[in-house]
């Protein structure tokens, strides 16, 4: 008898994905020129880039199998005058369960590509000329993964537990078949991918110049530039695996025969539990948001007790957060048993003996556990077992 239970839960509360988030980019010419003689000319510009991007995914993942495989528990009881046989067939189960949940991805390009071109020049005698330019990028980027996990396998594969008592006036044979159980539990849960400032041209350039201005003028040049890059990535996975698996292919009586052969023959018990568990992995990548390339500054040419300034002000902070919460519990209980026959009490012919004959049992238990992996810096995803990123095509 075959029995085979797959159950596959792929992508549980789906996957969230936000790919080539780019702010605007600007590109400023502010020019002050050929006005006249004691003008008084001003330009203020302030510009304000913000992406918030806020990333969730909450998995509550409950599989609860029993299989029970049984060709065993037959009676052969009380006959007379033949031979008497029980033979059973084998049982396999076969429970395969795979758990993928809770992927959050994240691109944001170009986080703060502002080009800007300032000139003040030509003006008159005695004018006041003021620029002044605030350019201000901000990006707030929050991922989380909560992945609940509960797999409980109860797998029961029997072919044993037959009776063959009281019989009389023939040969007495108990032949069992093999049980095989495999079980294997995959679960793969909660990764953060992010990349911010990947595009191209993800700095800008500034150029300032105070040029060729008339005597006594006052002239001023206000550059302020303010880039922000806040990143948090979170995950929390709680992960409990619970395997019981029961091979027997013994616990076989045999007794109280009369007038032949007595023989108990098991076949084989083989289990295989493989529990594979990869939680837990955030991989951040931020580039060019420093996020000024290039800045030139000039000031030449002006006239006699003429008041040129030019301040520039630049302030760039990230702010990183990566943390991981992984609680992961394997608890695998594996009893194979050919054992516990009895051959009790027979009467044979002259010369022949009672025979128990058992098979192998074989037991294989593998636990792998990976859990919790920061990265920051250029780095590839690689969160492998059967390519569960590929399934988001990253």
């Amino acid at each position: 008898m075959t029995l085979k239970t797959r159950l596959a839960t792929a992508i549980a509360t789906g996957a969230v994905l936000l790919n080539a988030l780019a702010p605007m980019t600007y590109a400023y010419s502010l020019t002050v020129t050929g006005n006249g003689s004691g003008s008084n000319n001003d330009v203020n510009v302030d510009s304000s880039n913000d992406v918030d991007v806020d990333q969730s995914n909450d998995a509550d993942i409950d599989n609860n199998i029993d299989v029970d495989a049984n060709t065993g528990d037959n009676d052969a009881n009380g006959n007379v005058g033949g031979d008497v046989t029980v033979k059973t067939g084998d049982a396999e189960a076969n429970v395969t369960v795979y758990n993928a949940a809770n992927l959050n991805q994240a691109t944001v390009n170009q986080c703060c590509a502002n080009n800007a071109e300032v000139t003040i020049s030509g003006n008159g005698s005695d004018s006041d000329n003021d620029v002044d330019l605030d350019l201000s990028n901000d990006v707030d980027l929050d991922q989380d993964n909560d992945a609940n996990i509960d797999n409980d396998v109860d797998v029961d594969a029997e072919t044993g537990d037959n009776d063959a008592n009281d019989n009389v006036g023939g040969n007495v044979k108990i032949s069992t078949g093999n049980t095989s159980a495999t079980v294997s539990l995959l679960t793969l849960a909660n990764a953060n991918s992010a990349t911010v400032g990947g595009g191209d041209n993800n700095g800008g350039s500034i150029s300032a110049w105070i040029t060729g201005n008339g005597s006594d003028s006052d002239n001023s040049i206000d550059l302020d530039l303010d880039n922000d890059v806040d990143l948090d990535q979170d995950n929390d996975a709680d992960v409990d695996n619970d395997v019981d698996v029961d091979g027997d292919t013994g616990d076989n009586d045999a007794n109280d025969n009369v007038g032949g052969d007595v023989k108990v023959e098991t076949g084989d018990t083989t289990a295989t539990v493989e529990l594979d568990t990869l939680v837990n992995f955030n991989g951040a990548d931020v580039e060019g948001c420093g996020c000024l390339e290039d800045l030139e500054a000039k000031i030449a040419g002006n006239g006699t007790d003429s008041d040129n300034d030019i301040e520039f002000d630049s302030d760039s902070d990230l702010d990183l957060d990566q943390d991981n919460d992984a609680d992961v519990d394997n608890d695998a209980d594996v009893d194979g048993d050919t054992g516990d026959n009895d051959a009790n009490d027979n009467v044979g012919p002259a010369g022949s003996d009672p025979t128990v004959e058992t098979g192998d049992a074989d037991a294989d238990v593998t636990a792998t556990t990976a859990a919790n992996a920061n990265v920051f810096g250029d780095f590839e995803f690689e969160f492998d077992w059967d390519g569960f990123l590929d399934l988001f095509d990253l």
